[in-house]
């Protein structure tokens, strides 16, 4: 019902469900297709030192010369931010997938074997759950020496939950189908039953979930540097750029930490757009309603 009401309150507008799904699709692709463009074209076409020092044009603020201004030594902001997505970006997709699997094998495993199996480890999801996500990451980065992969290390950690509950939850609905009951039927073991039927099915599911992790692991990465306990300070990420920006935001310079928290918002609004389309597509019932 309340569906159907706010379709009839966008069509008093002119406006259809599925313009409005276009539009967002369309936007959300140019959006991912600017910041790929920009991680992968801008460091090799413009030969600038990213890390070069300038202390005569520290702090400037936007300008021709420099679009982003300068941060407290003289860097160009528009470069550091470049690369500091770069490097967010690779991290993200690094953790999201390492999660992502670590979730659907904990996942599928616990769907498939059932019983004292899957009770146990669905309380060790929620036990795991039931700590703040940031702290837990805190506490294993705390255990290795600022890098990029003890920040993979804590973002898979603590993200692999809910791909675990999806899976899981798509494992128990397979396991009721007739042909799942076919193929035990007619003697294939349940590891072949997994592998050949349940795995691939959930792979969608599985791979929408990896997506929509991928700006949770930067934000998370960008928490964990501006704590000082994620990449090193000399490594451009933008929760690197954001820490070090902290002094210049109390002296009234906006630009150096306004600049590297768009480079986090956008991505992410670009990947939300594109996972939502995903999900639409998966559903049936939102597929055909998108099609009429």
């Amino acid at each position: 019902m309340a569906e159907a009401a706010a379709e009839r309150e966008w069509r008093s507008y002119g406006i259809s469900r599925r313009s409005t799904h276009t539009i967002r699709l369309r936007s959300s692709a140019a959006l991912a297709v600017v910041t790929v463009l920009a991680v992968l074209l801008v460091p090799p076409l413009v030969q600038l030192d990213q890390q070069a020092v300038d202390l005569a044009a520290k702090l400037r603020p936007p300008s021709w010369a420099h679009p982003f201004g300068t941060d407290d030594v003289g860097r160009d902001l528009l470069l550091r931010c470049v690369y500091g997505l770069r490097v967010s970006l690779l991290v993200g997709v690094a953790a999201a997938l390492t999660a992502a699997l670590i979730g659907t094998a904990v996942g599928a495993t616990a769907g498939a074997l059932g019983g004292w199996v899957d009770r146990g480890i669905m309380r060790l999801v929620d036990t795991v759950s039931s700590v703040p996500h940031l702290l837990l990451g805190v506490f294993i980065v705390a255990m290795f020496r600022p890098g990029v992969w003890p920040v993979v290390i804590s973002v898979a950690l603590t993200h692999w939950l809910s791909t675990a509950r999806i899976v899981r939850a798509e494992v128990l609905s397979l396991r009721s189908r007739p042909y799942i009951d076919a193929a035990v039927s007619g003697g294939a073991s349940r590891w072949r039953v997994t592998v050949r039927h349940l795995l691939p099915a959930v792979l969608p599911q599985a791979g929408l979930a990896a997506v929509l992790m991928v700006p949770h692991a930067m934000w998370h990465e960008s928490a964990l540097s501006f704590l000082g306990l994620g990449l090193p300070t000399h490594t451009a990420s933008l929760g690197t750029l954001i820490q070090g920006a902290r002094g210049s935001l109390l002296v009234g310079q906006w630009w150096p930490t306004l600049f590297p928290g768009l480079f986090i918002i956008v991505p992410t609004l670009a990947v939300a757009g594109l996972a939502g389309a995903w999900r639409e597509r998966l559903n049936p019932r939102r597929r055909s309603e998108l099609t009429l």
